[in-house]
């Protein structure tokens, strides 16, 4: 179900069969919300028996398909609007506990947010760790220091080491601050929740969420 959040971003709602005591926030990566992640909410809801509730990272903006544009954009987004949209979706899952996902860009967005008490616990699916210089912005903050600021042992970080984006020496660093990281040695990035990419892995993209699963729920 799409909703309006508070902001006037736009997100969808997915609640599952059966009662749920717990929220899940999605944040999709630089592609927005679409199918795609309407399809992974309504999925992630019954088989975890969460409400959840995936937000568009890109408020208020037609990009279009490509990439280009939305790399144009990231370094015009904010940090404080894109937490407020988090946790205004938070609280429309209707959950005191909320557990917090994000995909490659929403990875990224997703350990930045881990500076809020409000998410229990969070995953990162190949989030990047220090922020691109082509994404510095005014209201972009790294995302390292952000997450240092706050709780990173609520994060869990599942990283291919073959991802360019996520290098060794970074998410050493992030292992430094008390996160928890899964690495897959043969996975290069966005190889878990997209099927249709060429670096999917269907293993480990199972695992990963098996992984991610254990960890929300915990």
């Amino acid at each position: 179900m799409r909703i309006t959040l508070p902001s006037g971003t736009e997100a969808e709602l997915a609640t599952p069969n059966t009662k749920s005591e717990m929220g899940l926030v999605i944040i999709p990566d630089i592609f927005g919300l679409r199918p795609l992640f309407n399809d992974l909410a309504a999925r992630l809801a019954n088989e975890w028996s969460m409400t959840a509730c995936a937000v568009e990272p890109f408020p208020g903006l037609e990009l279009g398909e490509d990439v280009e544009p939305r790399y144009a954009a990231v370094p015009n987004l904010d940090d404080d609007a894109n937490l407020r949209d988090l946790i205004e979706a938070a609280d429309a899952t209707g959950c005191d506990k909320v557990v917090l996902m994000g995909f490659c860009m929403g990875g990224m967005y997703a350990t930045k947010a881990a500076r809020s008490d409000r998410f229990a616990k969070i995953a990162s699916f190949y989030g990047m760790i220090r922020l691109p210089e082509i994404w510095a912005g005014p209201g972009q903050g790294d995302p390292l220091d952000l997450l240092a600021s706050g709780h990173p042992d609520r994060l869990l970080a599942i990283i291919g080491e073959r991802d360019h984006l996520t290098p060794a020496v970074e998410v050493a660093e992030l292992e430094a601050t008390g996160a928890t990281v899964v690495r897959y040695p043969e996975a290069e990035h966005g190889f878990a929740h997209d099927a249709s990419r060429p670096a999917h892995r269907s293993a480990d993209a199972a695992d990963a969420f098996t992984q991610a699963k254990k960890w929300l729920m915990s």
